[in-house]
């Protein structure tokens, strides 16, 4: 069994101790940390089927979630080390009402951070209010909404509208996994993602146009 299967299975079994030594050779080995997060990702992805199914109780839920937090945590300082330049600007991030689905979002701060962005994190279940509210005072060059759920593109929808009607003209991302064209131009963003690399490029892309730091 390779290394790519061993890290899915372990997280998947919620195996905390094989886990982060895997996560620890592949980073010793200099393996793409892109990589080593997608198939972090995808044993999280295992977990939450194996609850959908009743294999896991909501401890098994949360037991995977602080593995995958440990594993941040191990990346977190390569990623850092392999990152130069002053800050890139600042980014107002959270999910979105109705949904609190966090893992991606974790994933995007984790990289905004090593890319030197200022991050807000508002967290899970923000209400359109509070994301107007804290863009007027935190003045970020993108928001970044966040959503997994399908309730979650009506709160995208509303918050953006709301935003446009108190003037906010910060270029909005939206994010998620089961993401599509038609999704976006439903909620009315500026852009989308279905994966965190691709978020923190967009992020780099905008700001590298407005200027806004």
């Amino acid at each position: 069994m390779n290394k790519q299967i061993q890290l899915i299975s372990a997280i998947a079994e919620l195996n905390e101790e094989l886990s982060l030594e895997l996560v620890k050779e592949r980073l010793a080995a200099k393996e793409d940390t892109a990589s080593i997060i997608a198939d972090c990702q995808e044993g999280m992805r295992q977990v939450g089927e194996h609850y959908m199914q009743q294999r896991y109780y909501l401890s098994g839920l949360i037991m995977g979630g602080e593995i995958f937090c440990e594993v941040m945590e191990l990346i977190q300082p390569v990623v850092q080390c392999q990152i130069t330049g002053d800050e890139s600007g600042k980014v107002l991030l959270g999910t979105v009402a109705g949904d609190i689905h966090d893992l991606g979002k974790n994933i995007v701060k984790m990289l905004l951070t090593c890319h030197k962005f200022t991050v807000y994190d508002l967290g899970v279940d923000v209400p359109a209010e509070e994301f107007l509210r804290k863009a007027e005072e935190f003045q970020p060059g993108v928001i970044g909404l966040s959503g997994l759920i399908t309730s979650a593109y009506d709160s995208m929808r509303q918050t953006i509208s709301l935003l446009h009607q108190g003037k906010c003209r910060t270029p909005v991302i939206i994010g998620g996994s089961q993401l599509d064209e038609d999704i976006f131009r439903y909620t009315g963003a500026d852009y989308w993602a279905t994966d965190a690399n691709k978020g923190v490029e967009l992020c780099k892309f905008i700001l590298s146009r407005t200027g806004n730091h």
